[in-house]
């Protein structure tokens, strides 16, 4: 089994020990947290809540396989739910207008960051943090100093927090449709492949007659709008929107792909392991919480986990076989 485990590659490897990861978590969860580790009471609270992360995570793959990372997670998530709230006013009228507002600041930022990386050459560690920064100024000026944030219609609070059947929650429906949507975009159309050649190699990539700069900036206006509609999702799951509530998904988002075992160098990985990913932190934050960690714990704990799964898989292959 061992020989047969070695001799795979890289990428289902990776996919292989995101799932036993999962098991692992499980099982330790179980033995030293508590009992109800396991119970589908707490498994459907935990992948309703894995819901969020898995849409922010979706994006954010697909930008680390080009090569590239987007850190203005926080804020795009922030600025789009407080924009979608304040025009819905908690009306289920108007949260068709909301949610096309809040989900077009999520496509504006992608295609700010698009541009600026593909065409710019700006490096988008720099450009994300910078767009991120704006973005809160942004968020501040519009809400004011004494911001007054308003609640979500009942529409969208029901989409991120009901669950059907007792045990089917409606925010796991939409994160599986973004990512059978994702799956689909990277395995099965021009566009994925496409992702994987600029990943692995941009310029020759370029040279072989693949237009990058498109490339790159459809990249980051998915990336965009997924970020956009988690931050829609957040704050239907908190009745409001409000200032910083994207920031605890930064880390956890980048600690998501490299379990799952997308190489930070970009060109290699699969969603499928991406999915694992999700899961996997979303169970850590869960044991946390019920151990009742410090935010900063959390923080180192997310630190060392994506150091930890960098030492375990390595640089990793940028060729994708």
């Amino acid at each position: 089994m061992w020989a047969r485990f070695s001799n795979m590659e890289r990428e289902n490897r990776s996919v292989v020990i995101s799932y036993s990861m999962i098991v692992v978590l499980l099982v330790l969860g179980t033995l030293l947290i508590t009992p109800n580790f396991i119970s589908p009471t707490f498994l459907t609270q935990q992948l309703r809540l894995a819901s969020f992360l898995g849409i922010v995570v979706a994006g954010q793959m697909a930008v680390i396989l080009t090569g590239n990372i987007d850190l203005s997670i926080p804020w795009t998530i922030t600025l789009s739910a407080v924009l979608a709230t304040s025009i819905a006013a908690g009306q289920n009228d108007r949260l068709v207008f909301g949610a096309a507002a809040g989900i077009g600041v999520g496509v504006l930022v992608g295609l700010v960051n698009g541009i600026g990386v593909a065409y710019l050459r700006i490096p988008s560690m720099v450009l994300t943090l910078g767009v991120n920064a704006v973005l809160k100024g942004i968020t501040v000026v519009y809400t004011g100093s004494a911001p007054q944030f308003q609640k979500t219609p009942e529409l969208l609070s029901k989409a991120a927090t009901e669950v059907i059947f007792g045990f089917l929650p409606v925010a796991l429906i939409l994160w599986a449709l973004v990512s059978l949507m994702q799956y689909l975009i990277l395995s099965r159309s021009g566009l994925g492949r496409k992702t994987y050649a600029v990943g692995n190699n941009e310029i020759a990539a370029y040279l072989s007659g693949i237009k990058t700069p498109r490339v790159l900036v459809m990249i980051f206006v998915l990336n965009g709008a997924l970020n956009a509609l988690a931050g829609l999702l957040l704050a239907g799951n908190a009745g409001r929107s409000f200032n910083e509530m994207g920031d605890p998904f930064l880390l956890p988002a980048i600690a998501a792909v490299v379990v799952g075992g997308t190489s930070i160098l970009g060109g290699s990985g699969k969603y499928v392991g991406t999915i694992a990913g999700v899961i996997i932190i979303r169970l850590l934050d869960g044991a946390l919480n019920i151990v009742q960690v410090p935010p900063a714990a959390k923080d180192i704990t997310f630190g060392l986990v994506i150091l930890a799964m960098l030492f375990l898989y390595g640089r990793g292959e940028k060729v994708r076989e």
